[in-house]
């Protein structure tokens, strides 16, 4: 994957967006990866907790948007207890899972759910998903 890196992508409105429901600056990460070391399920996730944080610096947001990983993340909080910053990758996993949603125009149906899918995925990343998407 290459990115294409301006001023305008790495600081655009929804890398704003994101902080200002999180409450965390992305661009405090340096990247030293305890986040994703001390995730449970990051072997499920198609980014790990410190590649989001590096993405939403590069301002590739829709990257994340489209992933996987956002409905894994079971905001566990370990990550956010490792982060030698204080920065709570949990919150910001949640900002992403939020506007997610705000974007989307049909709710989650377990009826369309993959049966390869409901084998492989943990249970809790289900729960979390359809707590998220319902009522």
């Amino acid at each position: 994957m290459s990115l294409k890196i301006t001023r305008e992508k790495i600081k655009n409105s929804l890398v704003d967006k994101i902080e200002e429901i999180s409450g965390q600056n992305v661009f405090d990460c340096y990247q030293c990866g305890n986040c994703s070391s001390g995730c449970p399920v990051v072997d499920y996730m198609d980014i790990a907790p410190h590649q989001v944080m590096r993405l939403a610096q590069l301002g590739a947001t829709e990257e994340i948007l489209n992933s996987k990983t956002i409905w894994i993340c079971s905001a566990c909080l370990q990550c956010s207890t490792r982060c030698p910053k204080g920065i709570d990758v949990a919150k910001v996993m949640e900002a992403f899972r939020a506007i997610n949603l705000r974007k989307r125009t049909s709710p989650l149906n377990p009826d369309e759910i993959d049966e390869k899918d409901l084998k492989e995925l943990p249970p809790i990343a289900l729960v979390g998903a359809f707590r998220k998407l319902t009522g």
